[in-house]
Formats: structure tokens, C-alpha cells, sequence
């Protein structure tokens, strides 16, 4: 796909049902945090610990162009990840598997979150649980928007030590390569850490209107956490759904 062609004439349909997936997909979100804080009063009701770690992303750039640099082109960055499950069960139990990770793209850097899916067609958009972290692929779940039409990024832990295949792809697509992330050092800081999508976006990868409309209350109510300021059992502020 040539970037300078306008994506409404190419992926019109696609486009539509993107954005319809990801309302749809964000609300099934925005309900599960909700019902499961109202049994866990957590900072982080969702992927309530975690492990953080330094990493590396090599980046081979895509044989297909999105018009988005961080995709498109070459280069290194050095990158902060965070390990995670969703319910917080013990090890050996089968989870929902985030991982969460921080890019130097845009003036803050550049939040990306991942849970286990699969990479069909249709199962890039459902969760699914495992007991082995790296034994299922990750992706976005939801798509993002950009200038040359929607698209989900992937993070496959099936290759050799603590690596990542990282990939996009149009929601009924094939997946493109164009990185691979390293983990290196485990940090120690983890509960001061929090990945924000909504205000730290990938320059070029925007969250959709309706899905920023219902994750952003859940942010907000984990900055004022993050802040000191007390958040009542009983308001009426959706719960944080960030790691």
C-alpha cells in the first residue's frame, strides 16, 4: 500500500468495521475491569503485579509500508517492558499474559500493551489464557488507527531465549515482521511504574475515538492514584485498567 494514498479509498469497509470492532471491544474491556474491581480494590485491578525488565528492539523496518516510522524503518531503542497477569493468579495456573512495553517514540515515549491471543483472523481478538507466559502470541487486541487504514501489532514469544517476534497487521491480514525485542535486565521498581496508551501514543498509531472514550476514565483514576489521591470503593470512576 502506497502511504500517500488516501486509506478511506482503500479500506473504507475495513475501516468501518475496525472502528466498530474496537467500540465493541473496548466496552467488553471497560465492563470486565469494572466487575472484577468491584471484588479487588487494587491500584491495578487488572495484571496487579508484574515483572520489569530493560529490553532492546532491533528493528528491520516492514516490507510493507503503513507510513508509520517506528514500523517502517530501521533502527535500535532501547525499551522498558513489564511482564504480567491479568487476574494475578499463581504461577502454574492458566492466565491472561501481558506484556506491556515503552518505546523513546513521541515527546513521552510511546505506550504499547499486548495480551495472549491468537493470530487468526478472528482469535487476534480474543483473549485467551495459558499457563506459559510465552506460550501463546500476543497482540493488541484492539486496532489501532493510523493514515493508510487500521492495524494490530503482535509480540510472538516462540523464538530462541528471552525474545520477541514483533509484527502488524491489517485486522483480516497477513502479519509483517519488522522487529525483534531482547529482553535483558530485570528492574526492581515495579509499582511505581504505569503504562498509559491514551496519553503515550506511538507517533503515527492513534487509539480510536470510541475506545480512548472508555479507556481514558480508567487512566485517569490511575494517575490520581499515582498522585496520592485517595479513590473512593464507592466512585463512580471506572477502575484503572493500565499494568
Amino acid at each position: 500500500m502506497d502511504p500517500s494514498t488516501p486509506a478511506h479509498s482503500l479500506t473504507a469497509p475495513a475501516s468501518t468495521a475496525a472502528r466498530l470492532a474496537a467500540s465493541a471491544g473496548g466496552a467488553l474491556l471497560a465492563a470486565g475491569t469494572q466487575a472484577l474491581a468491584a471484588l479487588r480494590t487494587a491500584r491495578k485491578p487488572l495484571h496487579p503485579d508484574g515483572d520489569v525488565l530493560a529490553g532492546r528492539v532491533y528493528r528491520t523496518g516492514s516490507d510493507e509500508k503503513t507510513g508509520i516510522a517506528w514500523l517502517d524503518e530501521p533502527g535500535e531503542d532501547d525499551v522498558i517492558v513489564r511482564l504480567s497477569r491479568a487476574i494475578g493468579l499463581p504461577d502454574g495456573l492458566p492466565d491472561v499474559h501481558g506484556l506491556a512495553l515503552r518505546v523513546p517514540a513521541g515527546p513521552d515515549g510511546g505506550d504499547i500493551l499486548f495480551s495472549t491471543t491468537g493470530r487468526g483472523r478472528v482469535t487476534r481478538f480474543v483473549l485467551t489464557v495459558c499457563r506459559d507466559p510465552r506460550g501463546r502470541p500476543l497482540t493488541t487486541l484492539l486496532p489501532y488507527e493510523s493514515d493508510t487504514g487500521p492495524l494490530l501489532l503482535a509480540a510472538d514469544g516462540g523464538g530462541p531465549g528471552e525474545s520477541y517476534e514483533l509484527s502488524w497487521a491489517r485486522p483480516s491480514g497477513d502479519w509483517h515482521p519488522f522487529a525483534v525485542l531482547r529482553l535483558s535486565t530485570r528492574l526492581s521498581d515495579d509499582a511505581s511504574l504505569s503504562f498509559d496508551p491514551v496519553r503515550r501514543q506511538v507517533p503515527g498509531l492513534r487509539q480510536y475515538a470510541a475506545v480512548t472514550r472508555l479507556r481514558e476514565p480508567a487512566y485517569r483514576r490511575a494517575r490520581r492514584s499515582r498522585s496520592g489521591t485517595a479513590v473512593s470503593r464507592g466512585s463512580t470512576t471506572e477502575p484503572t485498567s493500565g499494568r
